[in-house]
């Protein structure tokens, strides 16, 4: 899917941060006193439940994050359901590989086709342990299909990606993230 002028949005109500972390010489969003979320708690969400994936904020904000080109944040979003699925299981093999593609996404920003690569073969590897461990093609909104598609396309246009240097945000891919 081609990324529309903007993304859907599936949690609306969520602001996005003034910039979107890539690394040096940006201030990190938690430890540098002028990050973006510097005073905010770090905490674990409700464990997603995969038949109500519409529920979580956590995993919606992660979806949004993600589209819009906040690569790093959205990685935070999803570490918090990762670690609340108690770090072994499908939810957490499912958050492993969302993870995995925001990696793949800091990477092109930074210009690194090697990690974009890297990192979207991991996230497909994620995404098919998944479907192995649920025994079906739809997870908690997605078809592993079409996750599977897109990490390949990630990896095998690795040195085509864009990297933005510079920009505060920046869309690199040109598919979203879209759960029904």
């Amino acid at each position: 899917m081609k990324v529309p002028p903007s993304p859907p949005r599936y949690a609306p109500d969520l602001s996005f941060p003034p910039y979107a972390y890539t690394g040096d010489p940006m201030p990190h969003p938690r430890n540098h006193p002028r990050g973006h979320s510097r005073d905010e708690p770090e905490e674990i969400p409700p464990a997603l439940d995969p038949r109500s994936w519409q529920d979580s904020r956590a995993y919606l904000c992660g979806i949004d994050l993600f589209n819009h080109g906040y690569y790093w944040e959205a990685h935070e979003a999803w570490e918090g359901l990762w670690l609340a699925a108690g770090k072994k299981g499908p939810i957490s093999e499912l958050m492993k590989g969302l993870i995995k593609l925001t990696a793949a996404g800091v990477k092109a920003r930074q210009s690194q086709p090697d990690g974009v690569r890297r990192h979207a073969v991991r996230a497909g590897d994620h995404f098919e342990t998944t479907r192995v461990l649920v025994g079906e093609e739809t997870f908690a909104g997605f078809s592993f299909s079409d996750l599977i598609d897109f990490s390949r396309q990630v990896g095998s246009r690795a040195d085509d990606w864009p990297s933005h240097v510079g920009e505060e945000v920046a869309i690199v891919f040109d598919r979203c993230l879209t759960p029904k």
